[in-house]
């Protein structure tokens, strides 16, 4: 007999909150080698109730879900049931859900365009004790580190409240760069961008970006180019 034939199937419950998209995961996943789908859940509350419930060995987990979402309950998901590995698998692999759900500890993260045989060594990986990381994800990740090799260290101290990702746009915006090009910068959408200005622009009280270019190198976020 092989390995995989004397591996036991992975226990795996599926949480998402279109019954369409999830009963599709299901039943993709009943066709598959080595897993078993012992629960499914419509959202994040339901899924850690499930988790209790059925302690599975994997949960596939969407991400953007009511009620509480799929950061949230891998957050406690991992707290409550250490036994039990999350695999995101959702539309989405900007930064802005990318880094929360490995924070939270998800160990895998998919886009819902993988095929069954990626789904299957996702969930095999982390339950071996390595990251189930799409291809995609994995190279965000390594660019990711290269870019905090390169660029500068933030200041110690931000000012007026501002979180670490307002002061990287309000940076970005005393560079001169557009909404669209610190989207592409950052590897998030335009509405991103405008929601963290228009945070930044309420706890400084700036009203433009002439503003905040002034804001950023009174405050020493940015030095004048020397000469």
């Amino acid at each position: 007999m092989t390995e995989e034939s004397e591996r036991k199937p992975a226990r795996v419950v599926v949480a998402d909150d279109q019954t369409v998209v999830r009963e599709g995961i299901v039943m993709l996943l009943g066709l598959l080698p080595g897993i078993e789908v012992v629960g499914a859940a419509g959202d994040g509350d339901e899924a850690v109730r499930v988790v209790a419930e059925v302690a599975p060995d994997v949960v596939l987990m969407d991400l953007r879900m009511p009620r509480c979402d799929g950061v949230e309950a891998t957050r406690r998901i991992r707290a409550e049931h250490p036994g039990t590995q999350v695999v995101v698998l959702t539309t989405y692999a900007d930064d802005e859900s990318l880094f929360p759900a490995l924070a939270a500890g998800a160990r895998g993260y998919l886009t819902k365009d993988a095929g069954g045989d990626e789904i299957v060594r996702a969930v095999h990986s982390v339950l071996s004790g390595e990251a189930g990381l799409a291809p995609s994800i994995q190279r965000r990740l390594l660019e990711r580190l290269t870019e905090g090799e390169t660029r500068p260290a933030a200041p110690p101290e931000v000012p007026d409240g501002l979180t670490a990702r307002e002061t990287e746009v309000l940076l970005l915006i005393a560079d001169g760069l557009s909404n669209k090009e610190i989207a592409r910068r950052l590897h998030v959408s335009t509405a991103t961008v405008k929601t963290h200005i228009n945070n930044l622009f309420t706890k400084t009280g700036l009203k433009d970006r002439a503003q905040a270019v002034r804001y950023a190198y009174g405050k020493g976020l940015v030095r004048p180019p020397a000469g």
